[in-house]
């Protein structure tokens, strides 16, 4: 699952890859020990460090967790844990954003750390599966709330699944899934997965996800 090469969609894959080798360097990890610790190959963390792939939240979730650091520190924030009584304000499009083909992601409550959940604010610009190389596929639990326009949720293992504005869907991380807006214009999205270790998982090519 991790041969996700596309350009740079902003600076803020750049920026992205700068933190993601700052995280290594500062625990004095080669290019090749990170690798192993994150369960993504040598060439795709180089790509990510030098900007030259824009990865997939499946590859965040995987340096994060080989890394030992939170995924908002990938976006510039300074996650603060409190004892209780957690909250997190998030103002509209103050969320720290990270695109990637078809998903312009924007990371919210991004000043809270070890966070149960992930929530995130994502315009989905594909509208076709060609968007993408594999499915999207990871441990836990993911929530899908439409905002506007409407969406199809492909996944390996149910008939496509269409949603209108105010529809939602709960499902299982596992299953490898992918969305694309089925509107003319670009739908709008609140995503939200929890975060949870991911195991290691192979590559499934764009011509499998169409079965």
């Amino acid at each position: 699952m991790d041969s996700h090469l596309t350009k740079p969609a902003d600076p803020s894959t750049t920026d992205l890859g700068r933190r993601v080798r700052a995280a290594r360097q500062a625990q004095d990890l080669t290019l090749e020990t990170a690798s192993r610790l994150c369960g993504v190959s040598r060439s795709t963390l180089s790509k990510v460090e030098n900007g030259l792939m824009s990865p997939t939240f499946d590859v965040l979730q995987k340096i994060v967790l080989g890394l030992k650091i939170e995924i908002g520190e990938l976006f510039g924030s300074t996650p603060k844990v409190s004892a209780s009584g957690r909250r997190a304000l998030t103002r509209k499009n103050e969320g720290q954003r990270h695109a990637y083909r078809g998903y312009q992601m924007e990371l919210l409550a991004t000043d809270l750390a070890h966070k149960a959940m992930l929530p995130f604010r994502i315009r989905i610009s594909a509208h076709t599966l060609d968007a993408f190389d594999d499915w999207g596929r990871h441990e836990g639990e993911e929530f899908l709330y439409v905002i506007s326009g409407s969406v199809c949720l492909y996944s390996e293992l149910y008939a496509p699944t269409h949603l209108n504005a105010g529809d939602s869907l709960y499902f299982d991380s596992r299953t490898g899934h992918a969305a694309v807006s089925t509107s003319e214009e670009d739908a709008e999205v609140l995503w939200m997965a929890t975060n949870a270790d991911l195991p290691q998982t192979p590559p499934v090519t764009v011509d499998s996800m169409k079965k």
